[in-house]
């Protein structure tokens, strides 16, 4: 007797799935945006303990309707606008349900050469679409590898630096108190993790300030060097950002990276969403000095139409990543693995197993090509600016922040209470989803454009949502 889903009923249900997905895709502006259901509720409607016996595939499906999409806040609606692009499409999916299928544990190139070369001619492929540094191709000391996010790539990242600065003692040995990490005080909270995990402590980050336009002070960040260095600390790494979460702040990259490269200070460079509009040759200028980064990463999981988790991450000299972070057990041990001819990304992050997620990038890539993503890229960013126009043309809007991208920083000058009465009206109403930030003590609303399936009425409506309110409010 077989428990399993034979493949003729895989097969049926599997088509099924499929047309579930694609109705879903075609009608996912229909729904609230943002989840209506209180705390608990989704765990309510669950039975408290598993069946004994399997349920027909019908009863599952028929308890996603009834609990999980009441559950579900909508990322993919046209009218989400909140934190940032979190996007699939069509040959993302496809790829995504691929790799499912094939089910690679690809930790080792031994366990599926093509998981390991295709991954390897992908971010090959992006040094070239992004006009990133030759440093950062597999055919020279460099080389890429798929994060699951920034945030791991920074860790990792963290880690190389803290070994190239310690001689690789600190995994013999554990983390001294003596290093020091470098970020602005806008930069991603993950950096603060990053420092917890990597034994160095919160006490040795160092938070440097930014100017009018949220971007680090390279003159502050060599001061703080030459502080710690008097006081007998090791400056080990600092965190140069292309697009802060807050803001969209862009620092500069060049000045800070001839600080760290005088200072022999690992240059990590976060692009996290705005690393995919580098497709565009125009706003390659975002990025000058990117040649000074000893790592660089941005996710195609957030603006490049590419299911989560895909987050690119590159460094100049795998070498010091892979001595930092390679143990090699008995049961391990290859022939190709042996011979150097191939690469382990085993060594490049901190899981041992991965997933064949370079499949859905292929796809998106393929079924795009560079010419579609520059257009998306470009509508979205053209979107933003006229969207951040009407903020301007409106006496009682003004922009709280520059607008390199698709990001627009803004608030209603009546102060904090007017702008917290306009998120919750529009993000109650379920028609969108905004999210804020706090810049200069402010709160700030931020309308994020970057969906796969935003549009430019959407946008639209959104304004006229937003000023809806404000007008009711002023009633």
């Amino acid at each position: 007797m077989s428990y399993h889903m034979t493949p003729d009923e895989f097969r049926t249900q599997g088509k099924r799935m499929i047309d579930w997905i694609a109705d879903y895709m075609g009608s996912v502006g229909d729904y609230p945006v943002l989840s209506q259901v209180d705390p608990g509720w989704v765990q309510s409607q669950l039975p408290a303990s598993a069946p004994l016996q399997g349920d027909p595939f019908d009863d599952v499906m028929e308890d996603v309707e009834r609990i999980v999409m009441p559950g579900i806040t909508h990322w993919q609606s046209p009218n989400f606008f909140a934190y940032f692009p979190a996007n699939v499409s069509g040959p993302s999916i496809l790829g995504d349900l691929l790799s499912s299928g094939l089910g690679v544990q690809g930790m080792i190139w031994a366990t599926s050469p093509a998981c390991t070369e295709v991954e390897t001619r992908m971010l090959d492929w992006l040094v070239d679409m992004m006009g990133l540094p030759d440093s950062f191709l597999s055919t020279g000391r460099g080389g890429g590898v798929i994060q699951d996010t920034a945030s791991s790539a920074a860790l990792t990242a963290l880690i190389a630096a803290r070994e190239r600065a310690t001689g690789l003692t600190t995994n013999r040995e554990g983390a001294t108190g003596n290093l020091v990490v470098y970020t602005s005080t806008h930069t991603h909270s993950s950096l603060e993790k990053a420092v917890r995990v990597a034994g160095i402590g919160d006490a040795q980050l160092r938070a440097i300030e930014v100017d009018e336009n949220y971007a680090m002070l390279p003159d502050a960040f060599e001061a703080q060097i030459a502080i710690d260095r008097s006081a007998g600390l090791i400056p080990i790494m600092v965190t140069g950002t292309i697009g802060t979460t807050s803001s969209n702040a862009m620092d500069p990259l060049r000045t800070i990276g001839e600080i760290a490269a005088r200072e022999g200070i690992w240059f990590h460079v976060d692009a996290a969403m705005s690393g995919t509009a580098m497709v565009c040759p125009e706003f390659r200028h975002l990025i000058d000095g990117v040649e000074y980064a000893d790592s660089y990463c941005f996710n195609p999981h957030k603006w490049m139409f590419t299911n989560f988790d895909c987050s690119a991450f590159f460094v100049r000299d795998r070498e010091t990543l892979i001595s930092s972070l390679s143990v090699l057990p008995e049961y391990l041990r290859n022939k190709a693995t042996e011979s150097g001819a191939v690469i382990d990304y085993r060594d490049w992050h901190i899981p041992l197993g991965r997933r064949f997620r370079a499949l859905k990038l292929w796809f998106v890539i393929r079924h795009y090509g560079i010419e579609g993503l520059q257009h998306h890229v470009r509508e979205h960013v053209a979107w933003a600016r006229s969207f951040a126009d009407r903020v301007v043309m409106h006496p009682d809007f003004e922009l709280s922040a520059p607008l390199p991208l698709n990001l627009v920083c803004f608030r209603h000058t009546a102060g904090d209470a007017m702008n917290q009465h306009i998120l919750d009206s529009v993000n109650g109403s379920g028609e969108m989803y905004l999210t804020h930030t706090k810049l200069d003590g402010n709160t700030v609303l931020r309308m994020s454009i970057g969906g796969t399936n935003t549009t430019e009425l959407a946008v639209n409506q959104a304004w006229d949502r937003i000023v809806a309110v404000t007008d009711h409010a002023a009633v």
